[in-house]
C-alpha cells in the first residue's frame, strides 16, 4: 500500500519509537516569539543547559509589538516587558533575533515562508497554533506548548503520537471574488470547529492547486480552527517558484538536489486516509461569520441559521449564546450591517497578495468616515512591497494609514483593540468572545470583503463593487 504525503514526511523524521506508542520526531526548524518562549528559557537556565542546535531556531517579535512608532520604546508595560525579555534571552543563548527595526521582522508565520526558511518535506514547530501555516509548502508544521518549546530547545526533537490523516478535496474552479479565505471558512462551516479533531489534513483538488502560495498558506493556517493538528498541501511548480531565490532557499546545485527530493513529496494513488471529504468549488461564495467560533460561517447573501436547523442540543445552545454575544438574531441577513472597525492583517491575511487584492478594490474610492480601518502588514518585507508597488499610496488616497508589522488586532495583545460592543470585519482567524478586545464583536471575512466593508461602512458583498 502506498503512503500519504504526511506519512512520508513523518516517517523520514522519526529518530526513535517509544514503547508507549509515541515517536521521537526530529524538528528541522523551531520558530519562537516573545509570548510562549520566556518560561522555556527559564527552564533551560534552571537546568543549566543551552540550546542544542541554536542555528535551527528562528526568533522574531510579533504578538506584543505596537503597529505605530516602532522606533520608540514600547508604551504598554506588559508588552514592553515581554519583548525586552525576548531580546535578553536571545542574547543569553546566542540566538539571532529579527526584532523591531530588523528588515526581517514580522509575524512568525509570515517571515518563515517569505525568507525561504520554510521548505517542503521538513518539520516545523512553534509555541503558536497557527504554525499550521507552514504546511502549505508540503511540510509537517504544528503548534506546541511551552514545556515542548523547552524540549525542542534542549534536544531538537519532540515525542509525538502520530495523528490520523484526513484528505479534503475541493474540486472545480472558484468563482471571481471567492478567495482562499472563503474556501477555508466554507470548509470549517461544513465540518464545524471540531470536525478535524485528531487529524492532520491534506488539501487537494483543482481549486486548491489553482491557489497561489499565499492562498495555500491561508488555507493551512486555519486548519487549527476546525480542531485539526495541522494541514498540508503537496508541493508543486507553484511552490518551487515561490521559494526559489529567497534569502534562505538552497542555491545552485543544492537547489537542484532539494527540488529533486521535493518532487517525490505527494500522496501515492493507492494510499488510504482515515477520513475523506470532497467539496464543489462552484458552491463557495464570499463568506462571513455570524457567531463566536470560525465554524459559525455563512455565505454573505445567506441568513443566520435557526436553532431548529441543528439536531444536537449543545449546538442549539451554542448558537443561542453566540447570537446573544453578537447581538444577532435567527434568520437575520448580515449584508448591510453597520460596522465600526475593519482589520486587514494577521498571519492569515497579512501577506502582500492580501494587500494587492484590497488595493485593487479600494483604488479611486474613499473609506467610510465612520470606520476605523487598521491595515497591518505581516512583515517589514510586506510593508516595503506595499510601498514599492504603490499600494501604500492607494490606501492613503482612500484615507487609510498603513501601519507597521505585527499581530495587531488579531488578538489585541497591543494597543489595537476593538471597543466593547463594536463590530469589526476582520481577516484574522478567530472570532472568539473578546478575541479583539473585551466585548468586541468579530466578523471573519476575506480581505476583499473587509475592504468592501471599509468603503461602504456596512457589510458588503465585494462582488457588488466590481
Amino acid at each position: 500500500m502506498g503512503k500519504t504525503l504526511f506519512d512520508k514526511i513523518w516517517d523520514a523524521h522519526v529518530v526513535h519509537q517509544n514503547t508507549d506508542g509515541a515517536d521521537i520526531l526530529y524538528i528541522d526548524r523551531h520558530f519562537i516569539h516573545e509570548v510562549t518562549s520566556p518560561q522555556a528559557f527559564d527552564g533551560l537556565k534552571k537546568r543549566g543547559i543551552g540550546i542544542f542546535r541554536p542555528q535551527q531556531t528562528v526568533a522574531t517579535a510579533d504578538h506584543n509589538v505596537p503597529t505605530t512608532n516602532q522606533h520608540l520604546p514600547i508604551v504598554e508595560e506588559q508588552s514592553r516587558k515581554q519583548v525586552t525579555q525576548l531580546i535578553q534571552n536571545c542574547n543569553d543563548f546566542g540566538l539571532e533575533l529579527y526584532g523591531l527595526g530588523h528588515p526581517y521582522q514580522g509575524i512568525v508565520h509570515i517571515i518563515g515562508p517569505e525568507l525561504g526558511i520554510t521548505q517542503p518535506g521538513s518539520t516545523y514547530v512553534c509555541g503558536d497554533s497557527h504554525t499550521a501555516t507552514h504546511g502549505a509548502f508540503g511540510s509537517i508544521a504544528f503548534g506546541i506548548g511551552t514545556s515542548e518549546v523547552e524540549m525542542v530547545f534542549a534536544s531538537q526533537t519532540l515525542p509525538q503520537v502520530k495523528p490520523k490523516t484526513m484528505r479534503i478535496t475541493v474540486s472545480g474552479t472558484l468563482e471571481p471574488f471567492v478567495t482562499a479565505k472563503d474556501v477555508i471558512l466554507y470548509i470549517i462551516s461544513k465540518l464545524s470547529a471540531k470536525g478535524g479533531t485528531g487529524f492532520f489534513v491534506e488539501y487537494a483538488g483543482e481549486a486548491i492547486r489553482s491557489l497561489s502560495m499565499e492562498g495555500r498558506m491561508t488555507i493551512c493556517n486555519m486548519s487549527i480552527e476546525m480542531g485539526a493538528r495541522g494541514g498540508l498541501i503537496a508541493p508543486d511548480k507553484t511552490t518551487f517558484e515561490y521559494i526559489k531565490n529567497r534569502p534562505f532557499a538552497p542555491k545552485n546545485s543544492l537547489w537542484d538536489k532539494a527540488q529533486a527530493y521535493w518532487e517525490t513529496l505527494y500522496t501515492d494513488e493507492d494510499a488510504l486516509f482515515d477520513a475523506e471529504y470532497t467539496f464543489d468549488a462552484s458552491e463557495i461564495k464570499p463568506m462571513v461569520t455570524y457567531g463566536t467560533n470560525p465554524g459559525m460561517g455563512i455565505a454573505i447573501d445567506a441568513l443566520v441559521p435557526y436553532q431548529s436547523d441543528f439536531e444536537d442540543a449543545s449546538d442549539k445552545l451554542m448558537l443561542k449564546k453566540a447570537l446573544e454575544y453578537m447581538d444577532f438574531h435567527e434568520g437575520q441577513s448580515l449584508e448591510g450591517l453597520k460596522i465600526s472597525h475593519v482589520f486587514i492583517g494577521s498571519c492569515t491575511n497579512g501577506r502582500i497578495e492580501d494587500f494587492r487584492a484590497a488595493a485593487k478594490l479600494i483604488k479611486g474610492k474613499k473609506v467610510s468616515s465612520e470606520v476605523t480601518a487598521w491595515f497591518v502588514p505581516g512583515s517589514k518585507q510586506v510593508e516595503a512591497a506595499c510601498k514599492a508597488e504603490g499600494i501604500t499610496q492607494i490606501f492613503e488616497e482612500a484615507g487609510i494609514y498603513l501601519r507597521q508589522p505585527g499581530c495587531s488586532a488579531c488578538l489585541a495583545m497591543n494597543e489595537d483593540k476593538v471597543p466593547a460592543g463594536k463590530y469589526c470585519v476582520s481577516t484574522s482567524n478567530r472570532n472568539f468572545e473578546g478575541r479583539q478586545g473585551p466585548g468586541a464583536r468579530t466578523i471573519l471575512a476575506s480581505p476583499l470583503t473587509a475592504a468592501a466593508a471599509a468603503i461602504m461602512g456596512v457589510i458588503t458583498d465585494p462582488r457588488k463593487l466590481a
